[in-house]
């Protein structure tokens, strides 16, 4: 694929995850995930608490509760409960991912990662490059 198509794609992608992030119950950020391959969306997830559990993210101070699955997680975890697998996939987030999502993008075979919005921590980034996945960062519109 042309990197001109290639850039639309990754945008189009990008701006459904923003809008699958509007299904999260947490107040304090909102964020979405999309795993595509071969051109086909294979999972998708937000952050939330797991299955099961009460849909409230933080607690009676505003803090993020310690249990709160990350958009990422949610995306590779349901992936897991399919017949699909990410080997050589792109996932789609709206925020760049933390450390410990970045290796769960690492051991998942996921080869590359479109976000948006540059997280207050960049060592999950950083340990993606390191790993040699392509990053890519489109910034927000």
């Amino acid at each position: 694929m042309d990197k001109e198509k290639q850039l639309k794609f990754d945008q189009r992608y990008l701006e459904m995850a923003r809008i699958w992030a509007k299904n999260s119950y947490c107040t304090r950020r909102q964020v979405g995930a999309l795993v595509v391959k071969n051109n086909m969306i294979i999972s998708d997830g937000y952050n939330g608490t797991p299955s099961g559990f009460e849909n409230v993210c933080e607690d009676d101070n505003g803090v993020t509760k310690p249990y709160v699955l990350h958009a990422e997680a949610n995306a590779i975890t349901k992936l897991a409960r399919s017949s699909n697998n990410s080997e050589g996939s792109t996932i789609y987030i709206t925020a760049s991912p933390c450390i410990e999502c970045a290796k769960l993008i690492i051991q998942a075979g996921i080869r590359r990662v479109v976000y948006g919005e540059k997280y207050r921590l960049m060592d999950g980034i950083e340990l993606l490059e390191r790993a040699g996945i392509e990053v890519v960062y489109l910034g927000e519109h």
